[in-house]
């Protein structure tokens, strides 16, 4: 299923999809083409309706992503390179973004600048106890180049999101954790792959239409969609999960214990 990509290992696993950047000697570190197959893998699976979930992280156990690649990024000088990488970057992104299942970054170490952007374009972060998580792109004195900077305020408010990214530090995952960052941090002598697991235990409990209604009610508030158009997407969703044989299967056996 990879053959097509030369950054990206894409598995199926189950209800499953795996992507994994495979950039470990270069500390995963998002040049132009691993963006770009990160935008078609996901565009590639977007109609999948068996799936359950995604799963995004990098190679090796150093970094999940650890930001753009800067020697590749040092020729672009002029507004005009600037604005298409942040374009192009961003739709990379967006694509994550708008998956129609749950997409779980597994932060497998270091996730700073751009890469701390691409773990906020998921839906949850589960991390390894040693990961690292930072928006630190004001060190090299630029704001966020990947639109992740309105994922940060969504994520922790104006304020709190304002700060973290003026601080630029490096939280731990435990430090991430508390302050809202990352969803789950794996446990002592439990491994990512055994945290991202039993992270998804209870997703894996769900159809799959009726995750793909929650994930849509999801991305309409994350869109800043208005009232009526989240009415819209939510009265979808249960159009469809209401009239689907999974439920009246399950209402059934209910009904037969009563």
């Amino acid at each position: 299923m990879s053959a097509p990509f030369e950054n990206i290992v894409v598995e199926r696993a189950q209800d499953v999809l795996r992507v994994r950047i495979d950039r470990a000697e270069k500390r995963n570190a998002l040049s132009r083409a691993v963006l770009s197959e990160l935008a078609s893998v996901f565009s590639l699976h977007v109609g999948d309706t068996s799936l359950k979930a995604a799963v995004l992280t990098g190679a090796g156990d150093k970094a999940f992503a650890a930001g753009g690649d800067l020697r590749e990024f040092a020729a672009l000088r002029s507004e005009q390179d600037a604005a298409k990488l942040f374009s192009d970057a961003h739709r990379a992104l967006e694509q994550v973004r708008r998956f129609p299942v749950p997409v779980i970054a597994a932060l497998n170490g270091l996730a700073v600048g751009g890469g701390a952007e691409l773990a906020l374009a998921c839906d949850f972060r589960v991390a390894a106890a040693h990961a690292t998580l930072g928006f630190v792109q004001g060190r090299l004195n630029i704001s966020t180049g990947f639109g992740g900077g309105t994922d940060l305020m969504r994520l922790l408010g104006a304020s709190r999101g304002l700060l973290c990214a003026l601080r630029a530090e490096v939280l731990s995952a435990t430090d991430a954790r508390s302050a809202g960052l990352i969803d789950e941090v794996a446990g002592e002598g439990e491994s990512l792959e055994q945290c991202v697991m039993r992270f998804l235990e209870p997703i894996h409990r769900q159809v799959p239409q009726v995750i793909r209604a929650y994930k849509a009610m999801a991305l309409a508030e994350r869109q800043g969609m208005g009232a009526d158009e989240r009415f819209r997407v939510e009265l979808a969703g249960f159009v469809e999960t209401w009239t689907h044989a999974d439920h009246w299967a399950a209402a059934d056996r209910v009904l037969t214990k009563t």
